[in-house]
């Protein structure tokens, strides 16, 4: 099949597949005398794994680490386990992390209360506050760290 079959096939679009092609994630297919690409149903498998652990928010390192377990058959099955535990471990300190937020954006919505105009809101204000403040975070109590490390 074509890479818009593909597409069409798993409800990914062609950029996605290209770029699950570059990062190893997906085998490169063979390709027609007219210089196309033709995918095969194991394409599709692959893919659709791929897209499914993207969708319990695995990494792309993560996902190519179970894919690299996944092609070889005699790997032993704790493999799999120690990736899953590691990946329940990140998701845990990440629900952290959001629960922490979470506590800061309620803490902020509670500085405005009333209608008041613009210069008086009590929300912006503690933007501007934290936001000074913030160079003197740590990058442990900032959301961004794990969120966009990943």
């Amino acid at each position: 099949m074509k890479i818009g079959e593909l597409a069409a096939s798993s409800s990914t679009a062609v950029e996605t597949i290209r770029f699950y092609e570059r990062e190893g994630l997906l085998p490169a297919p063979p390709r027609s005398q007219g210089n196309f690409r033709q995918y095969e149903h194991e394409h599709l498998e692959r893919l659709q794994l791929i897209r499914y652990c993207r969708g319990l928010d695995m990494s792309l390192n993560e996902v190519r680490a179970l894919l690299l377990v996944k092609d070889t058959p005699s790997a032993a099955c704790s493999d799999v386990n120690a990736l899953l535990d590691q990946h329940i471990q990140h998701v845990s300190t990440r629900i952290s992390e959001l629960r922490q937020l979470e506590s800061q954006l309620i803490e902020l919505r509670q500085r405005c209360g009333t209608e008041r105009t613009v210069d008086q809101c009590g929300i912006l204000a503690g933007i501007s506050e934290a936001s000074r403040d913030l160079c003197g975070m740590s990058r442990e109590r900032s959301h961004l760290r794990s969120v966009h490390e990943h």
